[in-house]
């Protein structure tokens, strides 16, 4: 079956407006795990007073709230994302500012009048089907010199691989067919490649390791069903009793590396953060 972009696109926004009060609550509004790559993204930018900046794919507002106290009163700062949901917790999350503003827009078809001295962009470039349009976009909207700051998934991050490779095993299309890898831009010689490819220059790829503790493993493993969107939540539901325990075991088995003395689960996280110049 063809991969149908706009169909990806459509079902992503119906997870993502479930999802994002969840999302904010858990992961986004506090400084842990793979979030505390805001602040690295935010210093690796450099962003001054008085600077332009967009923030695209910007979520519940976390990386536009740090940006909005860097820039000062001289600066500005606009929030972009194409869930309605995630653009109105983002409103209310951040305070009213003149210099502040959130819109409901797609990455790969956004254009503003003016262009931005920097342009941010947060755990979304592996969601964009068509990450060159959306990578050109932000070339495009960037002032001569302008840069843009990149943050992604490494390739291990077992918080998210222990489950779903798991998964995968007794539901094999728990990912619809043709959808993007969320870690295809995982190594820094992919993410350098693709950035290379929509045509910036100086690129620097830095890569972080945090670490991240759900608990125990019952906490990791009933949070997983308590916070993933309703169409993959119905897909678990789906299995019978004996399928559900394997699968749980399975999981649990991936975990033990990662699992301390006091049964406490430590993920290890790896972030990617790439900066480069127009």
């Amino acid at each position: 079956m063809r991969f149908n972009q706009t169909e990806y696109k459509q079902r992503n926004m119906k997870i993502w407006n479930e999802v994002a009060p969840r999302y904010h609550k858990r992961w986004a509004s506090i400084n842990k795990g793979p979030f505390q790559s805001t602040r690295k993204l935010i210093e690796l930018v450099n962003i001054k007073k008085g600077n332009s900046v967009l923030d695209v794919a910007c979520g519940t507002g976390v990386v536009t709230k740090e940006i909005h106290k860097k820039i000062g009163n001289s600066g500005t700062v606009i929030g972009i994302d194409a869930s309605n949901t995630a653009i109105k917790i983002a409103k209310k999350w951040n305070i009213k500012k003149s210099n502040l503003d959130f819109l409901n827009s797609d990455a790969e078809n956004f254009s503003f009048t003016k262009k931005f001295d920097i342009i941010t962009c947060q755990y979304a470039l592996f969601f964009f089907p068509n990450s060159q349009k959306a990578l050109k976009n932000m070339k495009n909207s960037l002032k001569k010199d302008g840069k843009i700051g990149i943050s992604v998934h490494g390739s291990k991050v077992p918080f998210f691989s222990s489950i779903l490779d798991s998964v995968t095993k007794f539901i094999p299309d728990y990912v619809p067919p043709g959808s993007p890898n969320l870690d295809r831009f995982g190594t820094k010689s992919a993410l350098n490649a693709e950035i290379k490819k929509a045509g910036f220059s100086k690129i620097l790829v830095k890569e972080y390791v945090f670490e991240y503790s759900p608990g125990k493993f019952e906490d990791y493993w009933r949070n997983y069903m308590k916070y993933i969107a309703k169409p993959l939540k119905e897909k678990l539901d789906s299995l019978n009793y004996l399928k559900r325990k394997e699968l749980k075991q399975l999981v649990k088995e991936k975990t033990t590396q990662y699992t301390k003395k006091n049964e406490i689960i430590l993920f290890p996280w790896q972030v990617l953060i790439l900066t480069a110049k127009h």
